[in-house]
């Protein structure tokens, strides 16, 4: 099953290649990415799905919210309501 995570992250050196090593190293595949720059922010859509059925995607998104410089946004609405 594939979930989308959305997520605001800072436009600092090397911050889409943590998160990229983050969701990897928590065992998901990374199925598809959307990405804009926004400012000083890049919004991020991963669609993502775990390597296996243990996986949590609410334990990947708590994951995401102690990454520095980046946010989670839980659903579609709320993400374009804050990114604008």
């Amino acid at each position: 099953m594939t979930d989308t995570v959305h997520i605001l992250i800072d436009r600092a050196d090397g911050s889409l290649q943590r998160l990229i090593g983050l969701v990897e190293r928590r065992g998901f595949h990374i199925d598809g990415i959307d990405m804009g720059d926004e400012g000083a922010l890049r919004r991020i859509s991963l669609k993502v799905r775990g390597h296996d059925v243990g996986r949590s995607i609410d334990n990947l998104g708590l994951q995401i919210d102690r990454l520095v410089g980046a946010r989670r946004i839980s659903n579609d609405a709320a993400f374009r309501s804050e990114a604008a």
